[in-house]
């Protein structure tokens, strides 16, 4: 009896350091929230206002009350007619590409630099310059390679375009089908380039301080990456020692078991 009571002192000082060692990892967001079934809380965050920059794709269409002289400002398509054989007209906005200085080639009022500006910005700009042409001239502005990219260990790593021109970093995640279970939750990197400038900031999903960051919201081409906790390329070892372990201690306790009978 003394021998049975020994083994299993022995089984419980040996084996649940073990299995405890494992720590749990937290797979939740927002963690720390607590248990408030309703929690309402005043948003004092303002998402920043992308900057227009060199390589931007920019749509531009102008408006006016008189139709006939706004129609000089916009980028002109031809399509072939094929009723009759001609071409025909139909105000076409295209991209307008802003170079390396910040400037674009604007028709009629030639190049302009928007580079730096937000989008208000720009659009106040070029009013006050169409005001010069036009009675009541109405500028919008939208960006045609809003794009941010999402790799690292979530399910499907990719670029996505952003039609809304607005994404935080959980709707990123969310269009990268979320994170995998060896998604480093606590360490998110946000890659920015902007203006020759580098900017790598390091978000924490469990914190729900996330929330209130000025990088919650991504800028334009912004980059998340979702770091491994554990480098793939070692996974495979890892696993393969931690079961070498476990049968050497399950064939000691064994040859111990025999002993003590």
């Amino acid at each position: 009896m003394n021998h049975l009571l020994n083994y299993r002192r022995f089984l419980v000082f040996i084996l649940l350091p073990l299995i405890f060692s494992c720590s749990r990892r937290n797979l939740g967001y927002f963690s720390n929230y607590g248990e408030e079934k309703l929690l309402t809380e005043k948003i004092t965050l303002n998402p920043k206002q992308p900057v227009i920059q060199s390589g931007d794709l920019l749509q531009i269409n102008i408006t006016d009350s008189n139709p006939l002289a706004a129609a000089p400002f916009n980028r002109i398509s031809q399509k072939s007619d094929n009723t009759g054989g001609g071409s025909t007209s139909s105000s076409a906005s295209e991209g307008y590409l802003v170079d390396e200085n910040g400037i674009i080639d604007f028709p009629i009022l030639g190049k302009i630099k928007i580079g730096g500006q937000t989008k208000s910005e720009a659009k106040l700009s070029l009013t006050n310059l169409l005001t010069n042409y036009l009675g009541n001239p109405i500028v919008s502005i939208r960006y045609l390679n809003y794009r941010i990219t999402v790799v690292g260990e979530v399910k499907n790593p990719n670029t996505f375009l952003v039609p809304s021109e607005r994404i935080n970093l959980i709707e990123a995640i969310g269009m990268a089908g979320d994170l995998t279970i060896y998604g480093k939750r606590d360490n998110i990197m946000i890659i920015n380039e902007s203006d020759g400038v580098r900017t790598i900031a390091q978000l924490d999903l469990n914190d729900k301080a996330i929330l209130d960051s000025p990088y919650f919201y991504l800028q334009p081409n912004d980059i998340v990456y979702v770091e491994p906790v554990i480098a793939r390329k070692d996974q495979s070892s890892l696993t393969r020692n931690n079961i070498s372990l476990v049968l050497g201690i399950l064939s000691l306790a064994s040859l111990m078991y025999l002993n003590f009978k």
